[in-house]
């Protein structure tokens, strides 16, 4: 249904999506099933670059559930296992998924993001969503009768506003909704940012571990090393605000590589290769906001909260947002009655995956989470419940809690034995997580 008025073209739709990425792009085919008519807004046209290429096992079955399994393996490279590489040990250490606590999900991909958000979207449209790329969206009004008005500019200037029941925000890193209701904050516990490019003739592992990822502990953070197809090798560096103010009149090519060049293990890795892509940066890489629904809105993915990408989970909390969100959103349409309760649950599971991962990603420097990482023992299974995070097993009936509170008891035991060092490591963090324009960084 359609009406023009003063050149804004009027629709109505049951949920509008904005945003065409993994969260909007799992959570519009999964209603569009159910019956609901469904638009997408995304303000760029696919194929498009996105940083986040690493995906992990708890991604397959939900690729066998959208249908598109046969097209991500087309593009993707297979990955085995995540290699941990540190200064400050003598060994590298390999963490199969084969090994994890559910043997059934040995391996995920590393992907080209262009090539694999496409494929996402273009199914979305296969299954019915309405898809608009190359369509903005300026604002959005909640309404006295529980609707919302989603105003949207065209890349050809026409103008369109739709009126849904229901608003989805899976705009990622652009976070709309959180920026309309000023509740989007700084993590006060992590903060960083990432400069990234893509290389050629990059030295790979052989075999079948070509396309394990390898994490590059440095002085300053840490390095990803992301093999993809096609000679395509994503590196990237994950570092504190301090460090970036070191970058002066540099490049940001020349930044990193000159950083690559403290880190040898890297630095041998890419000893032949070359840049095939600009270097990009990426600031405030870590943010979450106030709450993530309201009584017809939901925020999915990065449009509600940003981690450290260390464990590769973005994508992967990203698409199982969407599931959880499709799920919430068909009993607030149908069944209101039970909208408030849909929507506790929904709150739930989206703050379990960023709790889970951060409670890692904010020890993993510390040199004594980094002993634990690189000699890991499998008493009372706890090596196995590690892999099963790392292969993103937190939201099914996998029984891994249990090895996870021994682990963490093992590490704050380690921390008691060794009070120095985790004084030490606790104080380090402490500076490394500081705004830049803080006094004690202006001075440094």
């Amino acid at each position: 249904m359609k009406q023009q008025d003063h050149g804004v073209e009027r629709r109505q739709c049951d949920v509008l999506v904005i945003g065409g990425g993994p969260a909007g792009s799992t959570v519009a085919p999964l209603l569009a099933e159910k019956g609901y008519r469904v638009v997408m807004l995304e303000k760029a046209r696919h194929p498009r670059f996105h940083i986040g290429e690493s995906l992990l096992p708890a991604n397959l079955p939900l690729f066998e559930r959208l249908g598109v399994a046969d097209e991500v393996k087309a593009v993707g490279m297979e990955k085995w296992g995540a290699e941990f590489v540190s200064p400050y040990h003598d060994t590298t250490q390999v963490f199969h998924f084969a090994e994890a606590w559910d043997k059934s999900m040995p391996y995920a991909y590393q992907v080209k993001r262009a090539e694999f958000d496409e494929i996402l979207i273009r199914n979305a449209a296969r299954k019915g969503v309405e898809v608009h790329e190359g369509c903005k969206v300026d604002a959005v009004d909640f309404l006295p009768d529980d609707t919302a008005a989603v105003r949207a500019r065209h890349d050809d200037g026409r103008e369109t506003e739709w009126q849904a029941r229901f608003v989805v925000d899976a705009s990622g890193r652009d976070t709309f909704l959180a920026h309309r209701f000023q509740m989007k904050h700084r993590n006060p516990r992590h903060n960083s940012s990432a400069v990234y490019g893509h290389f050629a003739h990059a030295r790979r592992h052989a075999g079948q571990a070509e396309g394990n990822i390898t994490i590059f502990w440095f002085e300053h953070g840490w390095f990803w090393f992301i093999p993809m197809m096609n000679d395509t090798t994503s590196v990237g560096m994950v570092t504190w605000p301090y460090h970036m103010k070191t970058k002066g009149t540099r490049s940001l090519q020349q930044f990193l590589l000159d950083n690559v060049a403290t880190c040898p293990a890297l630095a041998q890795r890419l000893q032949d290769a070359q840049l095939m892509t600009q270097v990009e940066a990426t600031g405030n890489f870590s943010y979450v906001s106030e709450r993530n629904h309201g009584a017809n809105y939901l925020l999915l993915g990065d449009a509600y909260a940003f981690i450290d990408p260390v464990f590769s989970s973005g994508v992967w909390l990203a698409m199982n947002s969407g599931v959880i969100g499709a799920e919430a959103i068909d009993t607030c349409l149908s069944n209101p009655a039970a909208a408030p309760a849909a929507l506790k649950r929904f709150d739930a599971l989206m703050r379990r995956g960023p709790s889970q991962f951060s409670w890692f990603i904010y020890r993993v420097t510390n040199p004594i989470m980094r002993d634990f990482f690189m000699y890991p023992k499998n008493i009372f299974r706890v090596k196995e419940a590690l892999l099963s995070v790392l292969a993103g097993d937190i939201f099914g009936k996998t029984p891994i809690w249990r090895s996870i509170w021994i682990f963490k008891a093992l590490y704050y035991l380690a921390n008691l034995i060794q009070p120095r060092r985790a004084f030490m490591g606790w104080k380090r963090r402490r500076f490394n997580i500081r705004r830049v324009d803080d006094p004690a960084l202006t001075n440094t």
